[in-house]
């Protein structure tokens, strides 16, 4: 892509000997020269031959210094790496990473006394609490909200109620994906038109007094909801921090929008949204949900990674400035800040098969005591992943990305039915990344 280096050639010129001035010049008959005496024409020549000489070693140097420079830069961060130059090395069968398999967090126990004192007749799903720890999302059910739906309102971590955040025509989805922004300042959720739209109850709070047992309305409860857009299919919706500036981030008919993680610097999330008739489909096998990956931007845009589904939810860099994902065996990272971003495929089918292979031996050795391991894997195989293949052979289903360099991978197999969860095979790799060992521009 970069041009050839090139070095500027002088041409030394041939010396008369025993030559006159004249005789010396008697080859440029159309130059009239002033009459000046020898000795003055050989030096002034002599001065600019080595003026020339100056200069072209001036080139020359400069030359080198510029092919050097090339040669000795490097990315200063792993940021600064765009995805398609990324080198890799991979290790199958690592320790589980931190935090990766970590349990949701209790519910706050101040919010759930309110509900188990005044709000008896809704089932608090899930608290989530804000990044300074002042607040928290209540995620509630009510006797009107149908299964899989739910509401929001807004508390202090003291567990004081708020206000209302869902407006009586939009309900909730997907639980898990509700999340504050890494700064507290938005709140970003999935929702869509209520199946059956009611108004938000009006939590009671106890008078003091005479009768301190009579509830009335807190001053705050049942605000009066600016009319927002609400859509049949799930939707991505943002606010702040206080439940205001309600709106949808995106407003595609038809698409189902059912997972986003922040950007650790806030910038954007990453999504996963599958056509209805896709989902359906997948719910009918009892596989997992697959999507498009994609970034949404907290200014509506929206940019599209992949055009194939995927199950393995989107995983940002801790410098926010990539997001990988994967597909059955493959990993995908996909630059996430750059004006001219690429994407990086990395194939691991193969890597990963063998070391399925060796996994099963070990476990077959360990079960069957046969130290010198001549037991037939293929007597095992054609089982979860089929084909003849190891049972431990599966695809992709989470990443984790701990450090800029660091990206681990679970693949395992499962299958969501309605009555359970089948989860088997769960088995952790990582990727060490790194720029390739090549000249950057």
């Amino acid at each position: 892509m970069n041009e050839k280096p090139y070095r500027v050639k002088g041409q030394k010129g041939k010396r008369g000997r025993g030559k006159t001035a004249s005789t010396k010049f008697s080859s440029y008959p159309f130059i009239l020269l002033p009459f000046y005496p020898q000795r003055f024409y050989s030096a002034l020549f002599s001065l600019t031959k080595i003026l020339l000489l100056l200069l072209t070693f001036s080139l020359i140097s400069s030359a080198c210094r510029h092919m050097g420079s090339k040669q000795s830069v490097q990315p200063r961060t792993m940021r600064d790496v765009p995805a398609e130059r990324l080198a890799y090395n991979f290790n199958p069968d690592v320790p589980v990473p931190e935090g990766a398999d970590a349990e949701e967090p209790a519910v706050l126990e101040a919010v759930k006394n309110d509900f188990d004192s005044r709000r008896t007749d809704e089932a608090l799903v899930r608290t989530v609490a804000s990044p300074d720890g002042q607040r928290a999302l209540a995620l509630y059910e009510t006797d009107e909200t149908a299964k899989g739906e739910f509401r929001i309102d807004i508390y202090s971590s003291d567990g004081r109620f708020l206000r209302n955040l869902t407006p009586p025509d939009l309900a909730g989805a997907f639980a898990p994906t509700v999340a504050w922004s890494p700064d507290g300042n938005s709140i970003a959720f999935i929702g869509r038109k209520a199946i059956t739209p009611k108004p938000s109850p009006t939590p009671l709070v106890p008078l003091t007094g005479e009768n301190p047992l009579v509830p009335v309305p807190a001053p705050t409860v049942a605000p009066a909801f600016a009319p927002i857009p609400v859509f049949n299919t799930e939707q991505i919706y943002i606010c702040n921090r206080d439940g205001f500036d309600l709106k949808p981030l995106t407003t595609r008919e038809g698409l189902i929008y059912f997972y986003i993680a922040w950007a650790p610097d806030g910038h954007a999330l990453a999504s996963l949204a599958c056509k209805e008739d896709e989902w359906d489909s997948r719910e009918r096998e009892a596989k997992l949900p697959a999507g498009r990956p994609r970034l949404i931007g907290v200014d509506g845009s929206e940019r599209l990674l992949d055009d194939n589904l995927t199950e393995a939810q989107p995983a940002w860099s801790p410098d926010s400035s990539k997001v990988a994902t994967a597909f059955e065996t493959d990993v995908a990272i996909y630059d996430a800040t750059s004006s001219s971003p690429t994407q990086a495929r990395i194939p691991l089918r193969d890597p990963l098969l063998t070391a399925s292979v060796d996994y099963d031996e070990q476990k077959l050795k360990k079960r069957t005591g046969n130290a010198n391991g001549n037991a037939s894997v293929g007597s095992q195989t054609s089982g979860a992943s089929g084909g003849g293949q190891p049972y431990s052979f599966n695809p992709i289903v989470q990443l984790t990305w701990t450090d800029d360099k660091t990206l681990y991978f679970k693949t395992a197999y499962m299958r969501v039915f309605p009555d359970r969860t089948i989860n088997t095979y769960q088995r952790w790799h990582v990727l060490h990344l790194s720029p390739q060992a090549t000249v950057l521009s």
